[in-house]
C-alpha cells in the first residue's frame, strides 16, 4: 500500500545515537580479541527499546534509521571552515562505524546515508515527502538543529529523556517557534560547527530581536534602528556572514533519495540475523532478552578471552554441565520449622560446605535487620528459611509497624540452630562477597569461619577483565540471568524493603542467590591453581575479609558539633563569595548554575574563550575557570572559591553529618575489596579516603576524627613506597642506593637531572624532580607536567627526557612491561596478583589508558599487596602481644589504629614492625621498607 493518510514515518537520528551511546557508557570490549565494542552495545539497546516502545495505535507504519555519510558535504564547499575545529572521531569508535550500520541491517530496519548531505538532511527530506503525501512523521533526537522541522505533521522525541517535542518545547530552548529557529541560529552561530553567526550575539538576545523584528531579513534591513552601538555595529558588518551562517544551518529538503517511502514500511526482525549479529558481538545478555522477545533458541557465544586460551593457564573456568544446567529444574525449599532446618543442618554436616546468604531490610550492615537465611549444598538445591517478614504497613522490627507474617521460623530459634554449624571449623561457608553476611551474623553473636568467597575467586582470577557482582558472573559463567531484586523490591517512592516481600515470593529470589553462589564456588575454586594465584587469594584476600570487617564494624569516632561548625562557616564564606560574584557581575543570578554563569561571563561579560557543549550551554568547567582566572578575571577565580566551598560542604562537613551512626556515634565505612584492579581497597558509604588534604579548610576536616577520652589515634604510614617498588622492579641503582642511605629522594633526583647539589638546593627544583618522580608511575605526559608546575610544555617535555636519559632502566620497564602485557594479556605484582589488560592491543585513546595502567599496576599492586599482608598479620600480633589497640581506618599507605595513650609507643613499633617487614618471606625488596609515625588526639594532629 503507498504511503499517504493514516501512515506514520519514524526517522531516527542514528549518527546521533552513536555518539550518545559512545559517551554514555564505559569502555567494551569483545572478549574474545578486545575488539571495542562499546558504542554498538549501546546502539543496539536503544534501538531495540525503541522496536519495543513502538507499539499501540501510534505505533509507526514506516521507519529509517539515518547515517551522516563519512565524506564532505555540501557545507563545506560553501564555507571551507565548517566543522573544522571538530577534532577527529575516537579512534576507539572509528571500527564501530560499519558495525552500527550492520546492527541497523540486523534489526531489519534500513539504514539510509548519502553522499555529499548529513543525516538531518535526509531527515528533513524524508518528513517533507510523508507530509505532502497526506501522512506524518516523528524525527528520534536529541539535536535542537532538528527542532527547525516541527510543524503540522512533523513532532519530535527527544529518546534520551523520553520526552515530547512540539512548538512549546522549541520556544522553551530558543525562544522563537520552530519557523524561525533558522532566523535565531544564523544570528547565534555554533562552535561547535564552528558556524560563525553574529559575534557577541547569543540565542537569547537573538530571540528578543527576531520576535522584535518578525524575522531575519527584516532586522539586517532595520538593524541601523537598533539602540546598543555594539550590536548595531555587529549587525551591519556581519551581515554577509550572517546570511552564509543562515545558508549553513538552515536544512535542505531535498536530497537525493534512493529508497521511497513505500520502501520503508516496518518489518520484524529476522531472529537469525538479528541473534547471529549479537553474538557475533558477544552480548550474551541482550542476545538473550532479545531470543526470548522474539521465541527463538538462544545462540551458542564464545566470549572467552583470547589471552586467556593463549596463555593456556586455567584462568577461563571450564564449563561443567551440572554447573550450567537449567536453573528452571531446581528444587527451592521453603523452610519454616525446627525440623525442616535440621534436616538441612544435616545435610550440610555431610557435605561439608555450604552457600550461605542473608536477606536483610537494607544495605547499612550496621542498622540492617535479619529477614531470612539462605542454604545451598548442591546446584539445584537450595532453601530460605525466612525469620521477619511483616504484613500491613512499616517495616518490620528494625523501624517498626505491621504484623509478622505466618509461616517462617522464629529468629533466635533459628539462629540458635544455625550458630554451631556456622562456627564449625570443620564445615566451609561459601559467600558471594561474604563481608556483608559475615557483619550480619556478627551482629547476631556469631562468628562465621571458615570462609569462601565467590566475588574474591572471581577477583583473584580475572582482575581487570570485568566486574565481580553475583549477576554479572551468573550471566558470564553460568549463562543465567538472576531475579532482578527490582521484581520484588519496586523503585522510586513504592519500593519496599525485602521485610515487606511475601515469604512465598521471597523463596525463589532468595534460594537462587545461595544457588548461584554454590555453583560458582564449584566452579572457580578449582581454577585458582591452574590460574597461579592461590597464594594471592589464601594469603591476601580471603584471610582480609574478617579484618576488614571487624574495622568497619569499630568505625571511628567523628565531632558531630565540630562539623556542624564548619557547615556553617563554609555557608558564610558561600554567601559572601555569592554576594561579591553577584556585585562584580552587575545582577544576581544562580552561582551554582554553570549555565547562567557561562552567560554572565561569556554573552554578558564578552570574555574570550567561550564553547558551547551539545546542550547549548557554555563549558564551565574548573579547566575553563583555571584558565580565565590566570588571566587575571575576578569572577572565575572566585567562583572557583565558591565551589571548593560548596563542595566541601556537601560532601564533607554536611554529608559525614548524616553517617554517624545513632546507635554508635561513630562514621562506619566499607571497604570494597575486589574494586580496582590493582589490588587498592576503596572506601565507600562514605569515602574516607578522598577527604581533600592539600587546603587549609580540607585538612580540618579532619579534625573531626577523634579518639575517645583517655585515647589517642595512631597514624603509620608507608613512606614513598611506589618509588620504592619502582627502584626495585626497574633495578634503578642511583634510587636504591639513594633509599637505602636514607636521603631526601626528590633533592638526590633532583641533583641527579639537573646537576646541582643537594645542599642549598632551590626548593623549586627539588618541586619539579617530586613531580617527576610521582608523575612517571603513573605515565605522565608534558602536558600533564606543564600543567602541574605551570611550566611552558616543552620545558616539561625537556624534565622528562632528561629523567628517562638519566635513568634509563625506568624505560626499559616500562617498554618490557607493555610487551609482556601485549603477549600474555595481564601483568603480575610481586607477589604474583595478575591484573589483566584486555584494551592492551586496541586502538586510540583507551589504548594509552591502558598502556599507562599496565605500566602502573604493577608498582601499585604490589604495594596494595603489602599493605594487605600487613594488615592480615596485625590483628593476630596484637592478640600475642597483648596490645590494646585496635585498627580503624586504611587509607592507601597509611593505617589508623585507636591506643589507650600509655601503650601508644608499644603499638607504633610493634605494628612499624609489621608492616616494614611485609615484603618477607614471599620477597624480599632491594630497598628498605621505611614507615612514618604521627599521633594526636585527632587525625589531623595525627597526620
Amino acid at each position: 500500500m503507498a504511503f499517504g493518510a493514516g501512515h506514520h514515518l519514524q526517522l531516527i537520528d542514528g549518527s546521533g545515537f552513536i555518539f550518545r551511546a559512545f559517551h554514555a557508557l564505559p569502555p567494551l570490549t569483545r572478549k574474545s580479541d578486545g575488539l571495542p565494542v562499546g558504542a554498538v552495545s549501546g546502539f543496539c539497546n536503544m534501538i531495540f527499546k525503541l522496536v519495543e516502545d513502538a507499539k499501540g495505535p501510534d505505533a509507526p507504519t514506516h521507519v529509517a534509521v539515518i547515517f551522516d555519510h563519512k565524506g564532505k558535504t555540501f557545507r563545506s564547499d560553501i564555507y571551507p571552515e565548517y566543522k573544522a575545529n571538530r577534532p577527529p572521531a575516537p579512534e576507539d569508535l572509528v571500527p564501530q562505524f560499519g558495525l552500527i550500520r550492520d546492527a541497523t541491517r540486523a534489526f531489519n530496519l534500513p539504514c539510509i546515508e548519502v553522499e555529499g548531505f548529513e543525516a538531518d538532511d535526509i531527515i528533513a527530506t524524508y518528513a517533507r515527502l510523508a507530509v505532502e503525501a497526506g501522512g506524518r512523521a516523528t524525527v528520534v533526537s536529541s539535536d535542537k538543529d532538528l527542532m527547525q522541522l516541527i510543524r503540522p505533521g512533523v513532532d519530535m522525541i527527544d529518546p534520551m529523556k523520553n520526552r515530547h517535542i512540539g512548538p512549546e518545547q522549541v520556544e522553551e530552548k530558543f525562544g522563537v517557534g520552530p519557523e524561525r529557529v533558522i532566523d535565531v541560529q544564523s544570528l547565534a552561530g555554533d562552535s561547535v560547527d564552528n558556524i560563525p553567526g553574529a559575534p557577541g550575539i547569543g540565542v537569547k538576545t537573538a530571540a528578543l530581536l527576531i520576535n522584535e523584528y518578525g524575522d531575519l531579513d527584516a532586522l539586517l534591513e532595520r538593524a541601523e534602528e537598533i539602540k546598543q552601538p555594539k550590536r548595531r555595529q555587529t549587525l551591519i558588518e556581519k551581515a554577509d556572514q550572517i546570511r552564509l551562517s543562515r545558508d549553513l544551518v538552515t536544512l535542505r529538503t531535498d536530497t537525493p533519495l534512493d529508497r521511497d517511502l513505500d520502501s520503508l514500511e516496518v518489518r520484524d526482525p529476522e531472529p537469525e540475523a538479528a541473534l547471529g549479529f549479537l553474538a557475533e558481538m558477544e552480548f550474551r545478555t541482550l542476545t538473550k532478552r532479545i531470543a526470548e522477545k522474539l521465541g527463538a533458541p538462544m545462540p551458542e557465544i564464545n566470549d572467552t578471552p583470547k589471552a586467556l586460551e593463549d596463555a593456556g593457564d586455567g584462568a577461563a573456568p571450564e564449563a561443567d554441565p551440572a554447573l550450567t544446567a537449567a536453573f528452571e529444574d531446581a528444587v527451592y525449599e521453603k523452610v519454616t520449622d525446627a525440623a525442616g532446618l535440621q534436616a538441612w543442618l544435616d545435610r550440610i554436616t555431610e557435605t561439608g560446605h555450604v552457600a550461605v546468604d542473608t536477606e536483610t531490610t537494607g544495605l547499612d550492615e550496621m542498622r540492617a535487620d535479619l529477614v531470612g537465611v539462605c542454604l545451598s549444598v548442591a546446584p539445584g538445591a537450595a532453601c530460605y528459611v525466612p525469620l521477619a517478614h511483616v504484613d500491613g504497613e512499616g517495616s518490620g522490627d528494625l523501624f517498626g509497624g505491621g504484623e509478622r507474617a505466618a509461616g517462617q521460623m522464629d529468629r533466635e530459634e533459628a539462629l540458635a540452630m544455625l550458630r554451631p554449624m556456622l562456627e564449625d571449623p570443620a564445615i566451609l561457608k561459601i559467600g558471594q562477597n561474604m563481608k556483608y553476611d559475615w557483619k550480619i551474623f556478627r551482629r547476631y553473636g556469631i562468628t562465621v569461619a571458615p570462609i569462601d568467597d565467590t566475588m574474591l575467586l572471581s577477583y583473584a582470577m580475572h582482575g581487570g577483565l570485568h566486574r565481580h557482582g553475583m549477576d554479572e558472573l551468573s550471566e558470564r559463567y553460568l549463562n543465567h540471568s538472576p531475579i532482578p531484586i527490582k521484581s520484588l523490591l519496586g523503585t522510586g517512592k513504592s519500593a519496599r524493603t525485602f521485610d515487606r516481600v511475601p515469604v512465598d515470593e521471597a523463596v525463589n529470589y532468595a534460594a537462587e542467590d545461595a544457588d548461584i553462589t554454590l555453583r560458582l564456588w564449584k566452579m572457580f575454586k578449582p581454577q585458582l591453581h591452574k590460574a597461579q594465584v592461590t597464594r594471592v587469594y589464601e594469603s591476601m584476600e580471603r584471610p582480609l575479609i574478617p579484618v576488614l570487617a571487624d574495622m568497619e564494624m569499630r568505625g571511628v569516632k567523628v565531632d558531630r558539633d565540630h562539623l556542624s561548625r564548619m557547615s556553617n562557616a563554609f555557608a558564610q564564606k558561600m554567601a559572601g563569595l555569592e554576594a561579591e560574584i553577584q556585585e562584580k557581575a552587575g545582577r544576581s543570578f544562580n552561582v551554582g548554575s554553570p549555565k547562567q554563569l557561562g552567560e554572565i561571563l561569556f554573552d554578558e561579560m564578552g570574555l574570550e574563550g567561550g564553547k558551547k557543549g551539545k546542550t547549548g550551554a557554555y563549558a564551565t568547567g574548573a579547566d575553563v575557570l583555571e584558565t580565565l582566572a590566570a588571566e587575571g578575571h575576578e569572577i572565575p577565580a572566585l567562583v572557583l572559591d565558591w565551589r571548593q566551598m560548596s563542595k566541601l560542604k556537601s560532601t564533607y562537613t554536611d554529608a559525614l553529618q548524616d553517617h554517624i551512626n545513632p546507635d554508635t556515634g561513630r562514621v562506619h565505612t566499607s571497604y570494597v575489596i575486589s574494586g580496582a584492579n590493582t589490588g587498592r581497597l576503596a572506601s565507600t558509604d562514605p569515602n574516607l579516603q578522598n577527604i581533600p588534604v592539600r587546603t587549609e579548610e580540607g585538612r580540618r576536616i579532619r579534625e573531626a576524627f577523634v579518639a575517645e577520652e583517655g585515647n589517642i589515634l595512631l597514624s603509620l604510614d608507608y613512606s614513598q613506597i611506589e618509588l620504592r617498588i619502582l627502584a626495585h622492579i626497574a633495578d634503578i641503582s642511583a634510587l636504591k642506593e639513594a633509599f637505602r642511605d636514607g636521603l631526601d629522594i626528590h633533592a638526590m633526583t633532583a641533583s641527579e637531572m639537573f646537576g646541582v647539589p643537594i645542599e642549598g638546593m632551590d626548593p623549586m627544583v627539588r618541586r619539579q624532580a617530586k613531580a617527576i618522580n610521582f608523575g612517571v608511575i603513573y605515565g605522565i605526559s608534558a602536558f600533564g607536567l606543564a600543567n602541574n608546575l605551570r611550566i611552558p610544555r616543552d620545558e616539561a617535555k625537556s624534565f622528562i627526557d632528561t629523567y628517562f636519559e638519566r635513568f634509563p632502566g625506568i624505560r626499559t620497564y616500562m617498554d618490557r612491561t607493555v610487551e609482556e602485557a601485549k603477549e600474555k594479556g595481564y601483568v603480575e605484582t610481586l607477589f604474583g596478583r595478575r591484573i589483566h589488560t584486555p584494551q592492551i592491543n586496541a586502538k586510540g585513546p583507551h589504548a594509552g589508558f591502558a598502556r599507562r595502567a599496565a605500566i602502573n599496576a604493577p608498582i601499585q599492586g604490589t604495594a596494595a599487596d603489602i599493605i594487605r599482608r600487613a594488615m592480615v598479620r596485625i590483628p593476630k600480633m596484637l592478640a600475642e602481644r597483648e596490645l590494646p589497640g585496635q585498627m580503624l581506618l586504611q587509607v592507601h599507605d597509611e593505617l589508623i589504629f585507636e591506643v589507650p595513650e600509655s601503650a601508644a609507643d608499644a603499638l607504633s613499633d610493634a605494628v612499624t614492625e609489621v608492616m616494614e617487614g611485609a615484603d618477607l618471606p614471599v620477597i624480599k625488596l632491594d630497598v628498605p621498607l621505611t614507615v612514618d609515625s604521627g599521633r594526636g588526639k585527632n587525625w589531623a594532629e595525627a597526620h
